[in-house]
């Protein structure tokens, strides 16, 4: 009978035995050990916090890495571009300084902006990136490698080896409970037991002290986390959003002054009053219509047409007529020296012809606006 005993005995300690090995490697995932063995349901609770608090602190930690790995490889190629485009700047600015084309020096000027502008970009790009590094790797480096992460983790892993040391103390409480059962009446079995049962008593008072201390502190590090994480971003996105700015304002600045050289290189050149032109003949008012005399008794009489102004030109005397581009002009007589007289917007007087072309066709909106 007492080898029976003996025997069943064995039996338990080693199925107690599988049982907890079971339970190591599959009840509690990356961090934690079973809760089967925890009958403590505000400790339960604790030991799931903290595993969730772990968990989420790691993969916290694992974002900002990759945001200070990402910023270093951005800085690190950017610093790269903002070497190349220095080049560029220098190289323009010395073929626009240097250069002496004998057919204009557009080209140079050109070339001179463009360094000029190239220059400025490179500098907005360099304080980007100095930017990113101090207002955002730095930072994030700071909290990865930082105290309170690491000491918050330490803590939570005490709790979990303590918390695995109590479940391994509750399986002896109950491998000697069966023993007392076995051979009741036993002291040496009843003092054990009773000093497994203290023990474990200790274990779990302890374990609930460490926990509810780990879960204050992964708690505290995951909302300097969650906060200084976000405002890393915000900070991204600003240093970025302003130098983008910035270019875009430097760039419209730039091509409009190329624009501006482009069009004045191709327009057409305007035709100017030589000085060698006499001045328009004089004008007579009889019967409250203006008639103009001829110069030296020579006009010509090709009679009246519309003309089109395509040159500015500004009067200079009470007997000429200013003109916009744009304008219709009645032209009633044109003279041999280039003068001529016409009729624009219910004013009379004399311009150089050369400042308008002639028009067989006019839409009736504008015939309005010709008298």
């Amino acid at each position: 009978m007492e080898a029976i005993r003996k025997q069943a005995t064995k039996l338990r300690e080693q199925v107690a035995r599988q049982q907890q090995a079971v339970l190591k490697q599959f009840g509690g995932g990356g961090y934690g050990g079973s809760d089967n063995l925890v009958t403590d349901e505000q400790e339960l609770q604790q030991h799931q916090k903290l595993e969730r608090l772990y968990i989420s602190t790691r993969a916290g930690k694992h974002f900002q890495r990759d945001i200070v790995r990402g910023v270093e490889g951005y800085i690190v190629t950017g610093s790269k571009q903002v070497e190349i485009g220095t080049k560029l700047s220098e190289d323009s600015r010395k073929y626009g300084s240097e250069n002496t084309c004998t057919s204009g020096n557009t080209l140079s000027k050109a070339a001179l902006s463009y360094g000029r502008t190239r220059a400025q970009m490179e500098k907005e790009h360099g304080n980007m990136l100095k930017a990113l590094g101090t207002q955002v790797a730095e930072p994030l480096r700071a909290m990865v490698m930082g105290a309170p992460l690491e000491d918050a983790r330490h803590l939570a892993q005490r709790y979990d080896r303590m918390r695995q040391e109590a479940e391994n103390q509750a399986i002896e409480v109950t491998r000697r409970q069966a023993k007392v059962r076995e051979t009741p009446g036993n002291a040496e079995l009843a003092m054990k037991l009773e000093a497994a049962e203290t023990k474990l008593h200790d274990l779990k008072s302890n374990m609930a002290i460490l926990g509810k201390e780990a879960a204050a502190a992964m708690a505290a590090v995951e909302s300097q986390q969650q906060r200084l994480t976000l405002q890393r971003l915000i900070a991204m996105v600003e240093a970025e959003r302003t130098y983008h700015q910035r270019v875009l304002q430097i760039l419209d600045q730039l091509e409009g002054e190329m624009i501006s050289e482009r069009q004045r290189i191709e327009a057409p050149p305007t035709p100017s009053v030589e000085n060698t032109m006499p001045p328009p003949p004089a004008y007579e008012e009889v019967n409250g219509i203006y008639a103009s005399s001829t110069n030296n008794g020579s006009t010509d009489s090709m009679g009246y047409f519309l003309g089109e102004v395509v040159h500015p030109y500004q009067a200079e005397s009470e007997v000429e007529l200013s003109l916009l581009v744009g304008d219709y002009v009645v032209i009633r007589k044109v003279t041999n020296n280039g003068w001529a007289e016409g009729e624009c917007k219910g004013k009379a007087g004399w311009f150089p012809f050369g400042y308008v072309e002639r028009r067989e066709r006019v839409l009736a909106s504008k015939m309005a606006e010709v008298f």
